[in-house]
């Protein structure tokens, strides 16, 4: 981006870029000084760079960059020079037109001159060719070409503007001209989607401005200027739309005009309001909506006759006549009768806002009667005056169809008076706001409404009516179309009538139902039973007894009511129970339908699926079968066609596929075989005659070549000569050149040394440059790798140190588990050796009560033996504990001997009081005692048994 000192050096340099050629650049420029914040105040010069600055924008169409400049440019100058701004935006769309307008013009233009190209050819073969490919004709290709993109740039242009002055009090006059132009560039080319995406636009705008109400600069629209600009848009578009023949968007349009209305609570001027209910009227009348387009008349007619002086009595007459034809018009009977209730509250909503826009206050009521009808309409033209100002054959036309009961004749006198009202109308004066009034276009609803009143007034009078009677009484349609009528109408409960074709006639009916005649029939029997009963019982005339029934009047009062009010209860709850039992009913019914019906849709569709998947199996197969008879055939023709007077295939036998197919291959193969041979023959042919033909034209080849060379010897000699003319020449010129050239050969020299210095300086100081830049970079990445390598040395010293840490801390944690190990092992020899003290000590203890015991027996001595010690001390089993001999002179219960004899071996005899057992007095035998345990168990010797004692030493 440039910096310019000053705006005008931007403007020009966008000239010299324009000269050169150069638009895009030219236009970046002047967006960049546009949008930069250094020029933020209003200058004089910056509006000469917003003319050029939106000329290039047009000519480049560049409109996202006209945008961005217009938006820069208001808020440089919404506070100081308003008006800058909007010449600048007349100019940007005058140029977008006059841009659009050239290429429309070009566009007809080429289109006449591809016209009148060739009288002769009508078009030229790649325009033939192009229009078929694209489908289009020579002029739908130039409007795409030419006209397209300059109307979507003009296109482009008002939206941008639009969006530019939106909610702007200071430029509502230029928004306003800027609308008109766009209904008008929509209405000239036709373009109903920008018309509608325009109306939508300027919607928005409107509400937005409602919905920011404290937004700066914001128009005031209870201004009565703001209004009036506000609504001749409106206007406009509500033209605009009607004339494109949008409809919906007119009416939106109309709501649009109703709700600016209803913000600012103020009625617009009557000529508007003329203009605003002649086009209700033109939206009601093309909606079918008959009622609400003769209120709009009937609003328009009193605006015309208060408001409007200079009206003359004939057009006068003439929008009167059309508000009486537009009331009758209305069909006459409800046609909301069969609606449902959500129908009607619709219908309700709907007529509240239609008589809304009209100008109607509607409240809502409760009953089905709408404030909006026919017969009230008509009842206030007349008050009102407006039929008495209608034309002769309008007011015999209304007192014909509404007031005279001509069963037979209504249609035929009805026939000349619609001849002479289709007459009436045409262009208004220029007084009346209204253009033109054509009655015509109501002949046909009126022609319907005398044939909806002949048959009304016929069935009134009539029972039964051929059909040839009833189509000569009505002239307008023929009977297809009556019958349509009719239908309509018995629809809405209007006529009741039938049609027997097979008899040709027509029978018409009560409107009464038969409920209505059977709803009193009990309360007039009774009251019919009472009058008999009178007569023929007479009252008797007698003393009144009046005195005692009114003592207990009052009781029985008091309980006939009781009674009722309980009964009526009864009755209620009756009924509730009942309604309770037929709802529950029905929803069993209900479920076991639905229940059924899903069975029942279930199995069909099973065997839908199944005859599906049988039917797509056998189109398989038969297609399968087919093809391959297909196939049989054609080979079967093949094999004929090849072997005609060959006898190989009848025609009677029976042939398949396999057979064809090997007598196909067969023939094929045969074939093959006979044209190699074929081949082989025709190749040793061409080789004789090939060589033939080398061995003829070898001596023709050899003279031609000598004749050839011949030739080319002579056309060098020749050549070469001519060279050397012609550089002889050529250095006698280059001679004289020198010549001429050499007296500026010292100015030459001159130059030569002063461009060569010049350049040598140039060279010398950039190859300064260049080593001071090499000097520094090289100077920049030492540094650079001596802070590297710093860096990588100091990584490399925090890794190292934070290993050795780590092996300090394995090592000490080896040593201290070494250390435990070893004690655990040093105070597990410790209990080993106290261990084995111990067990030697009771082994000591043992020998010696073993040897006191034999010296008390008197057993001899025996040398002890020598006990090996044990690594491990033995554990006693429980059950060797318990089967342990008791100690001498202890008492020994039953049990404990018993369990003591189920233990291995014999057990003990049991000892005697004084301690001693009876064994102990018999001669020793040769057994032995054992020792090295914590107890003694028996053991059977040969000479009897031995028991080994648990006793400890004596105290």
């Amino acid at each position: 981006m440039a910096n310019f000192a000053k705006p005008e050096n931007a403007l020009k340099r966008a000239e010299e870029l324009i000269n050169v050629g150069q638009k895009q650049d030219a236009l970046q420029s002047l967006h960049d000084l546009i949008t930069s914040k250094r020029y933020r105040a209003w200058q004089k010069p910056l509006e000469k760079i917003m003319f050029k600055y939106v000329e290039l924008c047009v000519e480049l169409r560049k409109g996202r960059f006209a945008k961005d400049g217009l938006i820069q440019y208001r808020i440089i100058c919404q506070q100081v020079n308003v008006s800058s701004l909007e010449e600048v935006i007349k100019h940007f769309m005058h140029l977008s037109t006059e841009k659009a307008e050239q290429a429309r013009t070009q566009a007809e233009a080429l289109e006449e001159a591809l016209d009148v190209d060739d009288l002769e050819a009508d078009k030229r073969p790649e325009d033939l060719m192009l229009s078929y490919v694209s489908g289009e004709k020579g002029k739908d290709r130039s409007d795409r070409e030419v006209v397209t993109p300059w109307f979507k740039f003009l296109w482009e242009t008002y939206r941008t503007v639009l969006e530019i002055l939106r909610n702007n009090s200071k430029l509502e006059a230029l928004y306003a001209m800027t609308a008109h132009r766009a209904f008008q560039f929509c209405k000239q080319y036709k373009r109903t989607t920008e018309f509608r995406r325009l109306c939508e636009i300027i919607r928005n705008h409107l509400a937005n401005l409602n919905k920011y109400r404290d937004q700066r600069d914001r128009p005031d629209l209870s201004a009565p200027e703001s209004l009036q600009l506000y609504l001749d848009t409106r206007f406009e578009q509500l033209k605009m739309a009607t004339e494109l023949e949008l409809w919906q968007e007119a009416f939106r349009s109309v709501e649009d005009i109703h709700g600016l209305m209803c913000m600012v609570k103020k009625t617009p001027k009557a000529s508007l309001m003329v203009v605003y209910y002649a086009k209700l009227t033109e939206i009601f009348w093309i909606s079918a909506s008959h009622l609400n387009h003769a209120y709009a008349w009937f609003k328009l007619f009193t605006l015309q006759k208060n408001f409007n002086k200079n009206l003359s009595q004939k057009d006068l007459q003439l929008i009167a006549s059309s508000v009486v034809l537009a009331a009758l018009s209305v069909p006459p009977y409800d046609q909301t009768r069969a609606a449902s209730h959500l129908e009607l509250e619709n219908e309700k909503e709907r007529n509240l806002r239609m008589a809304n826009l009209i100008g109607f206050n509607l409240e809502p009521r409760v009953d089905r009667g709408d404030v909006l009808s026919r017969s009230a309409l008509l009842s206030e033209l007349v008050s009102k005056g407006v039929l008495s100002c209608a034309t002769q054959e309008v007011k015999d036309l209304y007192h014909l169809v509404e007031h005279e009961f001509l069963p037979l004749d209504l249609a035929i006198k009805m026939q000349p008076l619609l001849t002479k009202i289709s007459k009436l109308g045409g262009k208004l004066s220029s007084a009346s706001s209204v253009p033109e009034v054509q009655l015509s276009q109501y002949v046909p609803a009126l022609e319907k409404l005398g044939t909806l009143r002949l048959l009304q007034q016929v069935s009134q009078v009539y029972q039964i009516m051929k059909i040839e009677c009833l189509s000569q009484m009505i002239p307008f349609y023929d009977f297809s179309a009556v019958e349509k009528i009719y239908v309509d109408a018995v629809k809405h409960n209007f006529i009741a009538m039938k049609v027997d074709h097979m008899k040709g006639v027509m029978l018409f009916g009560n409107l009464g139902l038969e409920s209505d005649g059977l709803r009193d029939h009990l309360t007039n029997f009774a009251k019919s039973l009472n009058k008999a009963r009178s007569m023929m019982y007479l009252p008797v005339k007698g003393v009144s007894k009046l005195a005692e029934i009114l003592p207990s009047l009052a009781d029985t009062v008091d309980k006939e009511h009781k009674r009722l009010l309980a009964r009526k209860s009864i009755i209620e709850k009756r009924k509730e129970d009942q309604e309770r039992q037929l709802l529950e009913m029905e929803r069993e019914e209900e479920s076991k339908r639905l229940k059924l019906q899903k069975i029942t849709e279930a199995a069909e569709q099973k065997r839908l699926a199944e005859e599906a998947e049988q039917r797509k199996n056998q189109r398989i197969l038969k297609e399968i079968e087919e093809k391959e008879i297909d196939e049989a055939q054609k080979l079967l023709h093949e094999v004929r066609s090849k072997k005609k007077g060959k006898k190989h295939i009848l025609d009677g036998e029976k042939v398949t596929k396999a057979t064809l197919m090997e007598l196909a291959l067969s023939e094929q193969l045969r074939e093959r075989q006979e044209m190699e041979k074929k081949l082989l023959k025709l190749g040793k042919t061409m080789d004789y005659l090939e060589r033939a033909k080398r061995e003829e034209s070898a001596p023709l080849i050899e003279a031609a070549y000598q004749q050839r060379l011949v030739e080319e010897q002579l056309l060098h000699e020749r050549e070469q000569t001519l060279e050397v003319e012609l550089s002889q020449q050529r250095h006698e010129g280059d001679l004289k050149e020198k010549n001429r050239l050499s007296r500026m050969m010292d100015n030459k020299t001159i130059f030569q040394e002063r461009v060569l210095h010049r350049r040598h300086e140039e060279y010398e100081r950039r190859r300064a440059e260049r080593e001071e830049q090499i000097s520094q970079l090289i100077w920049a990445r030492k540094q650079e790798r001596d802070a590297k390598r710093k860096k990588i040395f100091f990584v490399r010293s925090e890794e190292e140190r934070l290993r050795k840490l780590r092996e300090e801390e394995e090592a000490r944690k080896r040593e201290e588990a070494e250390r435990k190990r070893k004690e655990e092992a040093e105070r597990k020899a410790k209990l080993d050796d106290i261990a084995e003290k111990q067990r030697q000590r009771e082994r000591e203890l043992e020998e010696k009560e073993r040897l006191r015991k034999e010296a008390l027996f008197g057993k001899p001595a025996e040398v002890p033996r020598p006990v090996e010690p044990r690594a491990e001390p033995a554990i006693a089993p429980p059950a060797a504990a318990a089967a342990a001999a008791p100690a001498p002179g202890k008492y020994v219960p039953r049990h404990l001997r018993q369990r003591g004899a189920e233990a291995p071996g014999q057990a003990p005899p049991e000892p005697d009081r004084r301690g001693s057992r009876p064994d102990d007095r018999l001669p020793p035998s040769s057994g032995s005692w054992r020792s090295g345990s914590d107890e003694r168990r028996p053991t059977l010797g040969s000479s009897g048994a031995k028991w080994s004692s648990s006793r400890g030493p004596t105290r």
